[in-house]
């Protein structure tokens, strides 16, 4: 089972407020390290979670926000579309298409606020 994905984000706190106060996650840790701290999120009901990750060299700074090579690389799952649509656009998120239909179910592309591509899916 994968259990945690490294997730770069500008700042641990700016991180804890769009996925655990903007999205509804659980923070599952977040401890002092001295020079970092480990800070970990995951979907509340489960799911892989993600450390969120300060970006320590030059290399990992141009990596911020296009994690993934600027494909989606993120796929939240959703129960109800429209509220976690709400959720992510008051979170700081933004949506670059119109929910679409999918052999797979409902579906948009949508950028956090650091710029990675996500999709949001709510199965049929």
């Amino acid at each position: 089972m994968l259990s945690l994905v490294t997730f770069l984000v500008s700042d641990y706190d700016e991180g804890l407020r769009f996925f655990v106060d903007g999205l509804g996650w659980t923070c599952l840790s977040d401890e002092d390290q001295g020079r970092k701290r480990w800070v970990t999120v995951a979907p509340t009901g489960g799911g892989t979670g993600l450390v969120l990750a300060l970006p320590m060299t030059e290399r990992q700074s141009a990596a911020l926000g296009r994690q993934t090579g600027d494909r989606v690389g993120f796929f939240l799952e959703s129960r109800d579309f429209v509220a976690d649509a709400g959720r992510i656009i008051a979170a700081g998120g933004t949506f670059l298409e119109a929910p679409r239909r999918e052999p797979y179910g409902k579906a948009a592309q949508w950028r956090d606020p650091w710029g990675n591509l996500w999709d949001l899916i709510q199965r049929p």
